[in-house]
């Protein structure tokens, strides 16, 4: 990702309570965990103590949640603009502790403080041997609600209950493929850590590594949420002369210049690709970002960028809403240029964030708006349907409220 690289350390391990186990001599059987669950599209996110939990199979790891992100994918899972099978266990944006492994588990061990990534990435694939693990095999079922194996660990009433992204953070433990979780020290605080997870690996990734800005570049940035803002700051790390953050947003265009941007434009103060086109001396710029997934943006991004510049695609978009080729491009990472999980490779890139991280380079405190308890989620869910919400909620599991 970025060269090498991240600030001050703190010692923050969020504690959740001894899960109920069926088992008093370990974790062979059914654990009762307490977790939000989508009954059905539309619905609100049902908080339940008797959710159960199986034992990791071969290959897969049980993670004890401390700290979870709440990302716009989640709202568009919940609202059905990303279709995934309910009853859902939402959440992809996480870190916690490892508790148990399944068998033939290499590279982590119990007790192990990890980021979870919501591509596996085996090492071994036609795609992650070409260093394009963002795009792993075994990544497939991931649409499907369910691990490799294509069965589901969580289940509810007797029926299975589907996880998000092989991930279903919003629950105090989950059991996930050992190739989704990624080693980190133990002193990075790990409700800063979760947010690596999803928000900075693709922001950061989006600019540094699906655009590769080159230094002097002139970048504009359309949508200022929790990934726009890491592609602005990706883009600093690069070394982009200039970044525009677009965003109807005043307090999300006031972040964009916290974070890197060196001027911001109002979209409901005329055309926004007018204003873009006056301050790039009429051209364009040379990589535009989209992370907003609407038609009438990408249309508007487009038309930013200058001739033989390059659009990024970065934000999920309302298939129904966009051509078929778009949604291709999506979730294929061909180019025009579509961005898929900021074409990351997380043993890499998470290590270089976090070392960004501690020299003052990668803003990671900055981004969190407010640390809740799970009892709190669909007030997060509802604050980020309004598009007005600013950056991030996370959800902490040794809280309430």
């Amino acid at each position: 990702m970025v060269a090498e690289s991240a600030t001050t350390s703190h010692s923050c391990v969020p504690r959740s309570g001894p899960a109920r186990e069926t088992d008093p001599g370990g974790w062979s059987r059914l654990i009762y965990v307490r977790g939000a669950v989508l009954r059905t599209v539309g619905d609100r996110l049902e908080v339940r103590d008797d959710l159960r939990l199986a034992p990791p199979r071969a290959g897969e790891v049980l993670v004890r949640v401390a700290a979870s992100g709440v990302c716009h994918s989640d709202v568009s899972v919940q609202d059905g603009t990303v279709a995934l099978p309910t009853p859902i266990v939402l959440g992809h944006e996480g870190a916690g502790v490892i508790e148990a492994l399944g068998p033939d588990v290499d590279g982590v061990m119990v007790g192990d403080h990890v980021v979870l990534s919501f591509t596996p990435m085996c090492g071994h694939c036609f795609h992650c041997v070409r260093d394009e693990g963002f795009l792993c095999d075994d990544g497939r079922n991931r649409f499907a609600g369910r691990l490799i194996d294509g069965t589901c660990r969580f289940s509810l009433d007797g029926l299975d209950v589907h996880q998000m992204a092989m991930c279903g953070t919003f629950a105090e433990r989950t059991v996930v493929p050992a190739s989704s979780v990624v080693p980190i020290p133990r002193d990075m605080p790990l409700h800063l850590a979760a947010l690596l997870g999803c928000g900075v690996l693709t922001g950061v990734g989006a600019a540094c590594n699906t655009a590769h800005i080159r230094p002097g570049d002139r970048v504009v940035v359309v949508g200022c949420g929790g990934v726009g803002l890491n592609v602005i700051q990706g883009a600093r790390i690069a070394g982009a002369a200039e970044i525009l953050a677009v965003d109807p947003v005043a307090q999300k265009r006031t972040l964009a210049a916290r974070f890197g941007a060196t001027s911001v434009i109002d979209p409901d103060d005329g055309d926004p690709v007018e204003q873009v086109r006056a301050a790039t001396g009429g051209r364009g710029a040379d990589v535009v970002f989209e992370v907003v997934g609407r038609e009438a943006t990408i249309s508007q991004a487009l038309d930013m960028t200058r001739r033989g510049g390059r659009l990024v695609l970065v934000g999920v978009p309302d298939v129904a809403r966009v051509p078929s080729v778009l949604e291709r491009l999506y979730y294929s990472a061909r180019t025009i240029t579509a961005c898929s999980y900021g074409s990351v490779n997380v043993r890499r890139d998470v290590p270089l964030l976090i070392d960004r991280y501690r020299r003052g380079e990668l803003l990671l405190d900055e981004l969190v708006t407010e640390e809740i308890g799970l009892d709190r989620i669909n007030d997060a869910i509802t604050d980020l349907a309004s598009r007005t919400a600013t950056v991030r909620r996370v959800i902490r599991f040794d809280r309430e409220g």
